[in-house]
């Protein structure tokens, strides 16, 4: 039997995942993970980055060699929702009166 040790970024242990052969795809890798996480294929995707030379697996054919580390972080299906320009408004505004209430210039 052959292993790909794995963790996600926020945790301090590698988990396991066995197989048989000399390297296993990405994308098995990724179902596997994603199985034994009880993560949901529609709710996010994995990263998969090597632990020693970090290289970010993207090619879902791409071979991971047995006995590798990887690291794993979940990203969101429709990528990361920018910020509204409401909110981005308030923000500035509260700098704006904070630097301006304290001397200071919003300007450099």
């Amino acid at each position: 039997m052959s292993c790909v040790h794995y963790k996600f970024s926020s945790k301090l242990n590698y988990d396991t995942v066995t197989f048989d052969g000399l390297h296993i795809s990405l994308s098995d890798l990724k179902k596997t993970i994603m199985a034994r996480e009880k993560l949901k294929a529609a709710d996010c995707d994995l990263q998969i980055t090597n632990a020693q030379t970090k290289e970010e697996y993207t090619d879902d054919n791409a071979l991971i060699p047995k006995n590798s580390s990887v690291i794993i972080k979940r990203i969101p299906i429709g990528g990361v929702k920018s910020t509204s320009k409401r909110s981005s408004g308030r923000r500035w505004r509260a700098y704006h009166l904070m630097t301006l209430t304290m001397g200071g210039s919003c300007r450099k």
